[in-house]
């Protein structure tokens, strides 16, 4: 579980950040260089670099140099991780809504039949 838990700060660490965050969605439509990812932030490469790296030690992209060129592509498994814990909070708030209706119908009847 501490694994897990690890995975899963690393993961929102990363995502913190809107310039990861927009690498994430861009890579989401397919790999892409460094080059291509680093355009819209006008950033240095060496501090575009630093985004790179926390994505890539979060699990959340893998990248390949190939001659020159550094490709970058999405690892969804981690993205996976975050998400069922996302649906693992929905469930429990659901649960909790739903407990809290009941108790507000059952005390709204009781108040009728006074």
């Amino acid at each position: 579980m501490e694994n897990y838990s690890a995975s899963l700060n690393n993961v929102f660490h990363a995502l913190a950040d809107p310039t990861r965050r927009a690498v994430i969605a861009k890579l989401g439509s397919g790999s892409a260089s460094i080059k291509e990812l680093a355009e819209p932030f006008g950033l240095g490469l060496p501090t575009f670099l630093k985004h790179i790296k926390v994505l890539e030690s979060s699990g959340l992209i893998a990248s390949e140099k190939v001659g020159r060129v550094r490709t970058c592509k999405l690892r969804r498994a981690n993205l996976t991780a975050a998400e069922k814990w996302f649906d693992q909070q929905r469930t429990a708030w659901e649960s909790r809504y739903n407990n809290l209706d009941n108790l507000l119908a059952t005390l709204k009847g009781e108040e009728n039949e006074s």
